[in-house]
């Protein structure tokens, strides 16, 4: 079963989907995030749940718009902003649906957010498994997401619509946070044996090399998926990665 809800906590009003049964109670929750200008309706996030919940009981899959995604109203990116939404619903998670077991599954920009979140606040999952994640941000938007043109009119100072299904509007200020914020840099070894990362040695907008250094700085397990691009779109390779993300967490 597919609920939309909001969250409105924190003067922030947070546009969510939760994959559940209905019929059980819900003990675990897999918190999904989406890649830069994602959404909640994410495919890959449907898939899994659809592969989640029939396999297990007493668990739900939680997704969410980041700031400026989705269906979400703010029209200004700002860092902060995705840390704080990800506060909220792990809030939310404890306190209304009453569970502190729960588990992070998350993509591209989305696996960024989360390494950042725990390297700066309690570290509040079970496990954490990334799919393609954009452990260098800064140079992944300016180098394969943004167009050259874009980049010319951010360093000018000039504000521009970035992305795919839905443009968001990025400026100088999110550009220089995210090279602040360098993940690249934090120490993950207290996390690493609860950490899986799984990378397409296709993919065309996070390079795997960037990613398996970063695991190898970490001691993180890195999986190699031959002939998957970032989004994994090759049936065979998802399966693979649904598959080994269950293993890990081992429900």
């Amino acid at each position: 079963m597919e609920k939309y809800f909001e969250i409105n906590q924190n003067n922030q009003n947070i546009r969510c989907k939760l994959y559940y049964d209905k019929n059980r109670l819900i003990e675990k929750v897999v918190l999904f995030g989406h890649g830069f200008a994602g959404h909640k309706d994410n495919g890959a996030a449907q898939k899994f749940a659809e592969r989640l919940l029939t396999k297990y009981k007493g668990v739900a899959l939680l997704t969410f718009d980041l700031p400026c995604h989705g269906d979400d109203v703010k029209k200004r990116m700002v860092l902060q902003d995705c840390m704080t939404y990800i506060e909220t619903v792990i809030d939310y998670i404890h306190s209304e649906i009453q569970t502190t077991s729960i588990y992070s599954y998350a993509t591209s920009f989305g696996g960024y957010l989360v390494l950042k979140y725990i390297a700066e606040h309690e570290n509040p999952f079970i496990r954490i498994a990334l799919r393609s994640p954009a452990v260098n941000m800064a140079d992944v938007l300016t180098g394969t997401i943004m167009k050259n043109d874009e980049l010319e009119m951010i360093l000018k100072g000039k504000k521009v619509q970035v992305g795919f299904d839905r443009k968001i509007e990025v400026n100088q200020q999110f550009l220089a946070d995210l090279k602040e914020s360098d993940i690249q840099k934090n120490d993950y070894l207290p996390f690493a044996e609860d950490i899986l990362i799984l990378h397409g040695e296709k993919d065309e907008v996070v390079p795997s090399e960037a990613v398996k250094d970063f695991a190898e700085n970490n001691l993180i397990e890195f999986i190699p998926v031959e002939n998957a691009d970032h989004r994994f779109q090759n049936p065979t390779c998802m399966e693979l990665a649904t598959k080994k993300v269950l293993e890990f967490f081992g429900f």
